[in-house]
């Protein structure tokens, strides 16, 4: 309920408030996952850099073991943050806020036992094995053209394109945890990649796809009433 300040009562919000509300909340969502990205991107830039210009590739293996975990050690909160936040943006395309906030407790509640358990690893490994399920089945429904999911766009094209991209994005998180497994490693990278330019290219030129279909759907008609 909310006070009206005219006349002291008491009102039902608005859709309009609804509306803002989760716009709002999606906003900060969109912009916490692309601080969390710019901030691992340049931490990964700077260790690259700094693994050349200090040839640390010539010296001996402990200092390039010693490197590798320190740079893991400054990356590893800010990727346990994107993690959390990809248990958070995944479900809210299916749920509404109220819902989603009641989900956030119940997978945090169920990451942390875990993590009591067999350890912090398999805690975010059970986010992202959660989120990966939620989107493959939010890109199926994207894919059948679903108006129940929640995007703040509504294009076909859009839709589908921005479900493959996080598709991708989760997969490459869960790529970080097995890569000393080589075939799983190379089977994970290669839908990551697929997943991301395949997404990428339906969110950038979704106009031309609806243009390219619509000629090819018209060339098959001509092609049938010449029949």
């Amino acid at each position: 309920m909310k006070r009206n300040a005219a006349d002291g009562l008491f009102t039902k919000p608005s859709i309009e408030d609804a509306m803002k509300r989760k716009t709002s909340y999606d906003f900060h969502l969109i912009v916490a996952t692309a601080i969390m990205l710019f901030i691992i991107s340049a931490i990964c830039i700077y260790g690259m850099f700094h693994f050349k210009l200090a040839q640390i590739h010539q010296m001996p293996t402990e200092i390039k073991v010693g490197h590798m975990e320190r740079m893991n050690t400054i990356v590893a909160p800010f990727v346990i943050g994107l993690i959390l936040l990809l248990g958070i943006c995944v479900p809210k395309r299916l749920l509404p806020t109220q819902w989603l906030n009641r989900f956030a407790v119940f997978l945090i509640v169920v990451v942390l036992l875990v993590c009591v358990g067999p350890g912090i690893k398999w805690g975010l490994v059970v986010i992202l094995v959660a989120s990966l399920v939620l989107q493959v089945v939010v890109l199926a429904m994207a894919l059948a053209g679903s108006k129940s999911l929640n995007f703040e766009k509504r294009g076909y094209w859009l839709r589908v394109g921005s479900s493959l991209i996080h598709l991708g994005l989760i997969l490459f998180v869960l790529d970080l945890f097995f890569y000393n497994k080589q075939t799983l490693h190379l089977v994970l990278f290669w839908i990551t990649t697929v997943a991301t330019v395949l997404g990428m290219t339906f969110c950038f030129y979704s106009d031309a796809m609806v243009r390219l279909l619509g000629r090819i759907r018209k060339s098959a008609n001509n092609t049938d009433q010449l029949v």
